[in-house]
């Protein structure tokens, strides 16, 4: 996905990456944190935990560039991490994140618990997969503090598989491509246009899918 790439531009507000199970958006994303100096399985800047070193090296070959107005703020969130952060928020007895531990709510209240105390204006917030968490009308109410962050002068890099999450107005999309990285607009992105056909012609699909045999009721 990489290998002819020289340069990609964020939108200032929020940019998405897009892409198959497998295709290299997560472990771009993860680069990027990592090269602007976020601790690999996610968290703040001055997180220092390690569980497991899987990160790749490709942040090595990374050079963020940025305004000369430095963020005030920042996180780097991993859907499949977030449990080893919030273990590392306990133990270390970081402030911030709520009244009530993380370890002692449901994923998506925990999320919504950073997402509402932790981050603020003037941020740079780079999520991997975040809709992990979320139900879809949480996930509604994401794209609502997205747009409150956003007005507060904050920057959101994100990869995700949620249609909804996705159509955040006015962002930048990129979807991966053997070939490389292409700018799509939300209604040409694969995730779209698949639920859009699953959902005008389910049954189509499922007698598609399901004809093998008939699925007992």
């Amino acid at each position: 996905m990489v290998r002819h790439l020289d340069e990609l531009v964020f939108h200032p507000a929020v940019t998405f990456l897009v892409g198959e199970n497998g295709s290299g958006k997560s472990t771009l994303v993860e680069a990027l944190a990592v090269a602007w100096g976020f601790n690999a399985e996610g968290g703040a800047k001055n997180f220092s935990f390690s569980t497991r070193a899987s990160h790749s090296a490709l942040s090595e070959f990374v050079r963020p560039i940025r305004s000369a107005k430095h963020a005030k703020n920042g996180f780097f969130l991993r859907a499949e991490s977030f449990f080893n952060a919030s273990t590392y928020v306990e133990q270390v007895g970081v402030s911030g994140y709520g009244d009530t531990p993380l370890h002692e709510q449901s994923h998506g209240e925990a999320f919504f618990a950073l997402l509402d105390h932790r981050f603020g204006g003037n941020g740079v917030y780079v999520l991997d997969e975040p809709e992990a968490a979320l139900s879809p009308n949480r996930q509604l109410s994401f794209l609502a503090r997205v747009h409150e962050l956003v007005g507060l002068k904050s920057q959101f890099i994100i990869a995700t598989h949620s249609r909804i999450i996705l159509a955040y107005p006015n962002a930048r999309i990129y979807q991966t491509r053997s070939s490389g990285l292409e700018r799509v607009d939300y209604e040409d992105t694969d995730h779209y246009r698949a639920t859009r056909d699953f959902l005008n012609w389910r049954q189509t699909f499922l007698d598609m899918l399901l004809s093998e045999g008939d699925v007992e009721s």
